[in-house]
């Protein structure tokens, strides 16, 4: 497949990145700071330096990097503590930049602990989400206004839902579709990305949410 990859250069997209072209697929990676990806020199690696704002300032970049893609994946997380709205701000500019080009697959990585469903049992539903939605408040709501968005589209969307990121060894996990993975509080970033490959590549994901965890 052709593959866009948005924050290629963050823990999940690195190893997107890697698990991708180690497959045979070719990537077209949009990132603020080339330098930060090492793959760069790779031969079915295309790099776009451009940023994902809420200006769209570099929207022409992030179009032409979407362009007749198979499948456009966005990675993004903040940077910093005050970086609150680049996930929402990143999935306006892409879906915006995929609809002006036609392209239709769109993979969001947002979280499980900023929802509540029926895949939660008692102890996460009722002490643990609400704590969570306490201290991580403002890049919950992000990953909300996020869901919104990409659900509004129009698009062949899927959401990516993960609990707490590790950088653990990559190991059998578990996926749901459009529920929780009960009992799943942790995912590594290696099986993240190989969950995302594997829902780019299967368009019964589309339309739906796939949560996965241990």
């Amino acid at each position: 497949m052709h593959i866009t990859v948005f924050g290629a250069t963050g823990g999940t997209g690195q190893h997107l990145v890697n698990q991708a072209l180690e497959a045979g697929h070719h990537i077209t990676a949009v990132v603020r700071d080339p330098a930060r990806l090492p793959q760069a020199d790779h031969p079915r690696l295309e790099v776009v330096k451009a940023v994902v704002e809420a200006d769209l300032q570099h929207l022409d970049a992030i179009t032409e990097a979407v362009k007749g893609q198979d499948a456009v994946v966005s990675a993004l997380g903040p940077r910093g503590k005050d970086d609150i709205t680049v996930c929402s701000d990143g999935a306006r500019a892409i879906i915006t930049a995929m609809r002006a080009t036609d392209s239709r697959r769109l993979i969001v990585v947002t979280a499980s602990g900023h929802i509540v469903d029926e895949g939660d049992g008692p102890f996460t539903r009722n002490m643990v989400k609400p704590m969570l939605r306490r201290f991580l408040r403002d890049g919950f709501a992000d990953f909300a206004r996020t869901d919104q968005a990409v659900k509004a589209s129009g698009l062949d969307w899927t959401i990516m839902r993960p609990p707490r990121l590790t950088d653990g060894r990559r190991r059998a996990y578990r996926t749901a579709t459009d529920r929780n993975v009960r009992g799943g509080i942790t995912i590594a970033r290696a099986d993240l990305a190989d969950a995302i490959l594997t829902a780019a590549a299967d368009p019964a994901t589309a339309g739906h949410t796939v949560a996965l965890g241990y």
